[in-house]
């Protein structure tokens, strides 16, 4: 404490050989757009549960002309949770075991042409990969960056997955899910603090070590559709027998 308030330097022995965190604090969100937005959908029609999501990047992410560099996200993870109800019919078995049901790339993938209800569970997504995942009882998309390097820069991406449940009876009424987006920019401090050097006592150049990212971490409300069927209320949906 002396030496900080004597030279405004943070100076610390980090142990051999392990990660460490320095520093945290709290910090509001300043109201600046972020760089993608995320909308969910789950569209129930009697057995069959559908997901839909997009993604579109905003317009502050998509002006890069006058920049030395377009700055980009990376390591995008979105959780879509999942009810224990439903769990079962995202597992497929083979003659070797169990597994967990993957996402089939479908690049055409888009608003309004993924309504079609089929017998076999799928999941689709335009781009990086998809699967439900045990350990965060959701369906994971990850996706390496973006903009993605493969399409342009304002094209809206999107996953979805179909669900043939065995009654409706398996819909919970209660569940008013939130997916959890996290993902990385590069170059950026959405803190406003920024370390200007870092390193040791014999290093001649210690501003090289710092490396500027921020990590964020949000979460967006899953939008619940019904699709009523001849003969059947939502409201009382959750009394009827087995199929």
């Amino acid at each position: 404490v002396q030496e900080f308030e004597q030279s405004r330097i943070i100076k610390f022995t980090p142990p051999d050989a392990c990660r460490l965190e320095l520093m945290r604090f709290r910090t509001r969100y300043n109201g600046q757009d972020l760089p993608f937005s995320v909308k969910a959908a789950v569209v129930v029609q009697g057995a069959y549960v559908e997901l839909q999501a997009f993604i579109n990047m905003s317009s502050t992410a998509l002006i890069p002309t006058r920049l030395p560099y377009v700055k980009y996200c990376e390591n995008i993870m979105i959780h879509f949770p999942v009810p224990t109800q439903w769990v079962k019919a995202l597992w497929t078995m083979n003659l070797q075991r169990q597994k967990s049901l993957k996402a089939k790339m479908n690049r055409r993938a888009c608003l309004g042409a993924l309504h079609e209800v089929e017998s076999d569970p799928v999941i689709q997504v335009s781009v990086g990969t998809a699967k439900y995942e045990s350990a965060y009882r959701a369906v994971v998309w990850k996706i390496d960056r973006l903009p993605d390097k493969n399409s342009s820069s304002d094209h809206p991406h999107s996953l979805s997955y179909k669900l043939e449940l065995g009654s409706d009876q398996e819909i919970p009424f209660d569940w008013y899910p939130f997916a959890t987006v996290q993902f990385i920019v590069h170059d950026t401090c959405a803190s406003g603090t920024e370390v200007k050097s870092l390193g040791v006592e014999s290093d001649l150049q210690p501003q090289k070590h710092v490396v500027q990212k921020a990590f964020y971490n949000c979460q967006v409300e899953i939008e619940k559709k019904w699709i009523r069927l001849d003969g059947e209320d939502p409201d009382k949906a959750g009394n009827c027998l087995m199929q």
